[in-house]
């Protein structure tokens, strides 16, 4: 299965508006019922998984666009889980992601499900102008209940206005290595939150299974592991907590 799907927002009467909106099985970007933005102006879309998704051998591409001064959330409402195709071959999920000045945006899927025997590759890419702003959030469950997790490998690279802020991947599959200290420590669910978010936090931070670390050129990475999701979830709270801007990293959009 091959899906492409793209979201532009401009900013238009002091609101963000979705200006673009394409999208097919098995993802599906579906506008805040009633009205597209919340009270603050900010544009609300929602990212619905569709059909059975990803599967080994699918592609699925989205492509999102937020102009000058225009601001978006992008939110999930449920898990997505890679499972093994019926013929050979990696599963694969692409998003690209553009802000152009004075722009923000929020990308916040659910959680990534890696069942058993599973081959999935994930890449995110953000490119950033110099005072735009962006969160970007991941979550990875390693496995289902009572099962090994398949294999995955994630990428992040992340730029603002030209100059690389993070490049990062991620492998897992080898069992012995996610069980290490140095690694995952057996923790079954991984974490993550980007922050280009204004100031930035003058120096790590760190509590039970949690940190927030400052980048060496602006940003910060917020990461936590955890038992289960609700557990890493919470974590990843609490290191984002510690932001300078926490207050609005934390507000509630509907």
């Amino acid at each position: 299965m091959r899906a492409l799907a793209s979201l532009a927002v401009e900013l238009r009467g002091g609101r963000s508006v979705v200006r673009d909106l394409r999208s097919q099985p098995p993802i599906t970007l579906i506008p805040r019922r009633a009205a597209t933005t919340s009270a603050d102006g900010t544009a609300v879309v929602h990212l619905v998984g569709s059909a059975t998704m990803p599967m080994g051998g699918d592609r699925v591409d989205l492509h999102v666009r937020v102009g000058t001064g225009a601001s978006l959330r992008l939110s999930g409402t449920a898990a997505t889980v890679a499972l093994p195709g019926m013929r050979a071959g990696h599963s694969t999920a692409r998003v690209h992601v553009e802000v152009e000045r004075g722009g923000t945006v929020e990308y916040l899927p659910e959680a990534t499900v890696i069942s058993a025997r599973a081959d999935h590759r994930a890449e995110l890419r953000i490119d950033l102008a110099a005072d735009a702003r962006v969160r970007c959030r991941e979550v990875l469950v390693l496995g289902r209940h009572g099962e090994r997790p398949g294999s995955l490998t994630t990428t992040t690279h992340l730029r603002r206005d030209g100059e690389p802020l993070l490049r990062q991947r991620l492998d897992i599959g080898e069992h012995r290595v996610a069980a290490s200290a140095g690694y995952l420590a057996g923790a079954r669910v991984l974490a993550t939150e980007t922050l280009v978010w204004g100031g930035d936090p003058e120096e790590p931070v760190s509590g039970d299974w949690w940190s927030l670390v400052p980048l060496a050129r602006g940003g910060a990475m917020a990461t936590s592991v955890g038992a289960d999701a609700v557990t890493a979830q919470r974590r990843l709270a609490e290191a984002v907590g510690h932001h300078p801007h926490a207050d609005a990293l934390t507000r509630e959009v509907w």
